[in-house]
């Protein structure tokens, strides 16, 4: 039961709650989280102690509950009066970028945000080099490609899904920025042509699902497609870059330390557990990383 309710010894990579999102509690399977001014109840596997408040108080804090009917889809319970979408900013180095955020059919609202740790590090990589140039896979709504494109990096932003795609150009324009080159393509075919073009790039960014299809229905499955994905990444980054390998599958920190050894032999390689901390001060982790750096 204390699993994962507990103050643990170990390093993690870590955001604090700011005005933008906080974890109020989790438990029993669920967290109770604030985007914004919006409350939500979602579904954790994770959360496999019990909450430090009780049912009745969740459902007095929160705005809508997520009612899972498949294993990737549900549907949204009003609980309060919601805007349909609503926009959160992220204060970071290179100043704020801004989210729009909805409730989708997938349990999402348009943003990680325990990736905002990721962010801050992207942001101060492309900060120490001239001119750099950034390659982010299965980009999603575009969280790291702000961060890249705020510190004055050239970011292309690659993604199967074109309504994700529109959703990070909404995010892009709600943040002041342009300039990212968007890509609607299957993230490891657009960077095994790199590789063959030999292009080289001062920082790649990926964050690749567990399981899913491509934009023709392509299967995928991490397991399988990981080994190939290093290995292209390895060959098209510079030795002054940097690469951020961030996985929600079950895949231990052992085994994402080992195939980052083998395909980045030549840059610094640091892996840790990604987790969020509650209000209460309880941590729960959410996936695994692993920053590569110059040596």
């Amino acid at each position: 039961m204390l699993l994962f309710l507990c103050n643990v010894k170990f390093e993690k990579w870590h955001t604090p709650n700011s005005k933008a999102y906080s974890l109020i509690d989790f438990g029993n399977g669920e967290k109770l989280e604030r985007f914004g001014e919006v409350v939500l109840i979602r579904p954790e596997p994770l959360a496999r102690n019990r909450p430090l408040r009780d049912q009745e108080w969740w459902l007095q804090q929160a705005h809508a509950r997520f009612n899972q009917t498949s294993a990737t889809s549900g549907m949204w319970e009003s609980l309060k009066e919601h805007p349909n979408s609503w926009v959160v900013r992220y204060p970071l180095s290179e100043g704020a970028f801004a989210f729009k955020l909805k409730l989708t059919k997938f349990k999402h609202v348009g943003v990680f945000p325990e990736q905002a740790s990721n962010w801050n590090f992207i942001q101060n990589s492309c900060s120490s080099l001239q001119n750099p140039k950034i390659l982010n896979l299965f980009a999603y709504t575009g969280g790291a490609s702000l961060a890249a494109k705020a510190a004055g990096a050239d970011v292309i932003h690659v993604d199967s899904i074109r309504q994700v795609i529109d959703w990070s150009n909404e995010n892009q324009q709600l943040s002041k920025i342009d300039g990212i080159r968007w890509v609607v393509e299957d993230a490891l075919k657009f960077i095994l042509r790199e590789s063959k073009r030999g292009r080289k790039y001062h920082g790649i960014i990926m964050d690749p699902p567990a399981w899913g299809r491509g934009p023709k229905g392509e299967r995928w499955k991490l397991e399988s497609k990981l080994d190939d994905l290093l290995k292209a990444a390895g060959n098209i980054l510079l030795p002054e870059g940097f690469a951020v390998i961030n996985t929600y599958s079950s895949m231990v920190l052992d085994t994402l330390k080992d195939k980052a050894a083998l395909h980045f032999p030549d840059h610094h390689r640091e892996s840790r557990k990604l987790s969020l901390k509650s209000e209460q001060g309880w941590w729960i982790d959410t996936g695994c990383v692993c920053r590569v750096s110059p040596i």
